[in-house]
């Protein structure tokens, strides 16, 4: 059995260690009210612009932008964003382990394939496997930019214009609530044209008349370039609030294994003293009673 001064050394390291998840825990929190608050207003820019986007696409239907183009998938592009830190579950393990799949299938059907990586853990796994990575950008820190994230997601939508790549895939967590964080692989281009569907009140508010400079194609095209790094940047936004989530929640769950620890520990402490109590008591009896 222990000794009670290892025991107790025991217990500080525990303590300790407490202290750490407990304060980890509340900057988690801090960060993922902020998190949430970018998320969400982040919403309406894409919303702004995709009903923009929609009305001209209708407005000029004799015009097919390249990147609503359907075409024979030979290539695909992967956008992957993760972390750049860790302690925060299974969060990356998740996205991780479902692009995986969608790789092997890929592979299965001989499609060369592209990727970006936004955050450091993405970009060591793609390294690891020996993916071959276009872009990257890592140290994104607790707040995104889209002008730090613009080159990156340039090289995959010049890629896809220019034939090289035939869809695009970003592979996220999408942020549900505090406690659920769900990850998905899903396909951004070609757009689909239902994603440029609009509801009536949708069309009567924004069915103006416009003046196109230079040409409406352009415009078009351009819209819906700013429409997919909006998706783009949006991902990023879900998955750092998704980040602050999980770990705010697996650092209280470190910090309420810690506390059972200290009372299992203290529970032995308590015993190992008692018993050495009891042990120098019986020796003190023993030794009056020879006498």
């Amino acid at each position: 059995m222990a000794s009670t001064k290892e025991i107790r050394t025991k217990i500080k390291s525990v303590q300790n260690t407490r202290k750490i998840t407990k304060a980890m825990e509340m900057v988690a929190a801090s960060k993922m009210r902020r998190a949430q608050e970018r998320m969400r207003a982040a919403r309406p820019y894409s919303e702004k612009v995709r009903n923009i986007a929609a009305n001209l696409s209708n407005a000029n239907p004799e015009y097919r932008p390249s990147l609503l183009t359907q075409r024979e998938v030979k290539n695909v592009g992967v956008i992957v964003v993760t972390t750049d830190k860790g302690l925060c579950g299974g969060l990356n393990t998740n996205v991780l382990r479902n692009l995986t799949a969608d790789m092997k299938t890929w592979t299965g059907k001989n499609y060369g394939i592209n990727c970006t990586a936004f955050g450091a853990k993405g970009f060591q796994f793609l390294n690891r496997i020996k993916a071959k990575l276009v872009s990257h950008l890592t140290h994104m820190g607790d707040t995104p930019h889209l002008d730090a994230l613009i080159g990156s997601i340039k090289v995959q939508i010049d890629a896809f214009e220019s034939g090289e790549i035939d869809e695009l895939y970003l592979a996220y967590n999408k942020f549900i609530n505090t406690m659920k964080q769900e990850p998905v692989v899903e396909k951004i281009l070609p757009l689909a044209r239902e994603a440029l569907n609009q509801s009536e009140k949708e069309k009567s508010d924004y069915g103006w008349d416009y003046i196109y400079e230079p040409d409406a194609q352009t415009v078009v095209d351009d819209l819906l370039k700013r429409y997919v790094e909006a998706l783009i940047y949006q991902a990023v936004a879900e998955n750092m609030a998704s980040e602050q989530s999980a770990r705010m929640v697996a650092m209280k769950a470190a910090s309420d294994n810690a506390k059972n620890v200290i009372g299992e520990l203290q529970l032995v402490y308590n015993k190992t003293r008692q018993a050495a109590i009891t042990k120098e008591l019986s020796e003190i009896v023993a030794g009056a009673a020879a006498v």
